[in-house]
């Protein structure tokens, strides 16, 4: 059985610390930046969550065997969804409630609809049928408890299988996968035009969904990678290998470059066509000096820094390698995270400083914390399952 470090221990803790004192300083100083600073963050972190549940029902629908032997790891993250979606559901109730300065989303100004006031917008009233905050309030409540329930049905069938074995728990994870990927293709996409397109209520991108999701697999990938090398570093997962590691690796340079990809198709189809309604969202990123940089740095380092160093085989197989490249990835991909929310909230005013740092590591704190929690909780060696003995003889 896994045991947290002491020294582990001790760092969440001081994180979590670090992240509590930002969140009350930033809402006693500046609750109208603190809201969009908490919504970044918990999106980012709910973006790695919800992927554990798509990593491990990708492995049942296309009968994957290479990764049954780290299987524990993507389940242990599921453990943090339902904190980062209670959260998710507490930022938008509150904005529909407009409660402690709570204004990201501009569609749900008073009189925003309404043809009689002074606020009216004509745009903005047009997607009225979607952009309403009862349906708005109803979807969020669907995706968060959807993802929630298949992820925890999910790992239930695992420990199951562990217990009693037989290919029963393993046709059922088969089935329950195969209804998870048609709803989270549904909502993932549904979410991230509710949570984060719609704070730039004018602008609309039919790849966004794509965009978000790339941004999660990416993140996601990264963060498995980063806890299977510590739990190795700590003698654990004596059955994962370097096939298995090189894997996961091939995995972060692959996403690396579809996310680059989403991100220049996006960015290169508005500029090109120039149209002023669509444009708007990047000249808010652009032509900000606040955004400027971060715009520019946050593309290069998560597509330069994977593709330069990753680029080998060998280097898919060096840890020092891989956990610098995640690293930088979760750096550059927190950054993007932040890009997608503040323009569009803060305007000139937005800026990265000790509020958005420190929920930043606050959130971290708390993940390492709820992740080996878990861990500590199930054994890390999977049992009975039908490709069990293929993975743990992975070769490549």
């Amino acid at each position: 059985m896994f045991t947290i470090t002491k020294s582990a221990r001790n760092l969440s803790m001081a994180l979590m610390t670090v992240g509590l004192i930002s969140l009350i300083f930033g809402f006693a100083t500046d609750a109208h930046s603190s809201w969009p600073s908490l919504l970044f963050n918990n999106y980012f972190f709910l973006g790695i969550s919800v992927f554990a549940v798509f990593f491990i029902a990708l492995q049942y629908v296309s009968e994957a065997a290479w990764s049954i032997v780290l299987k524990r790891i993507p389940e242990a993250v599921i453990s943090f969804l339902p904190i980062t979606g209670l959260i998710m559901l507490i930022i938008m109730v509150s904005a529909a409630m407009h409660f402690g300065g709570n204004h990201i989303y501009h569609w749900m100004a008073d009189g925003i609809m309404d043809p009689e006031s002074k606020h009216y917008d004509k745009i903005i009233a047009g997607k009225e049928a979607f952009l309403n905050t009862t349906f708005f309030l109803a979807r969020s409540v669907v995706y968060i408890l959807g993802w929630i329930y298949f992820g925890r049905k999910l790992k239930q069938l695992s420990l199951s299988e562990d217990q009693h074995g037989g290919l029963s728990y393993y046709n059922k994870g088969v089935k329950t996968s195969a209804w998870f990927m048609v709803f989270f293709a549904v909502t993932s996409a549904v979410a991230s035009w509710d949570w984060i397109m719609s704070i730039d209520t004018h602008w609309f991108s039919t790849l966004f969904g794509w965009y978000v999701f790339s941004e999660w697999a990416v993140i996601g990938f990264a963060t498995i990678l980063l806890i299977t090398l510590y739990l190795k570093r700590l003698g654990y997962l004596s059955h994962v290998n370097d096939s298995h590691i090189h894997d996961l690796g091939k995995w972060v340079f692959a996403f690396s470059l579809v996310w680059t990809y989403m991100w220049f198709s996006q960015f290169m189809l508005i500029w090109y066509s120039n149209i002023p309604e669509e444009v708007t969202y990047f000249t808010a990123r652009l032509e900000v000096s606040n955004y400027r940089f971060l715009f520019w740095f946050s593309m290069i380092i998560n597509f330069i820094v994977p593709i330069v160093i990753l680029m080998s085989r060998d280097a898919k197989r060096h840890n020092g390698r891989l956990i610098f490249v995640c690293i930088i990835i979760l750096i550059g991909h927190w950054i993007n995270s932040y890009l997608l929310v503040a323009p569009g909230t803060l305007g000139h005013h937005g800026h990265i400083g000790f509020t958005e740092i420190g929920m930043g590591l606050g959130y971290f704190g708390l993940f390492i914390y709820v992740v080996l929690n878990s861990l500590t909780k199930v054994p890390l060696e999977v049992k009975n399952h039908p490709f069990l003995e293929e993975s743990k003889h992975l070769h490549t």
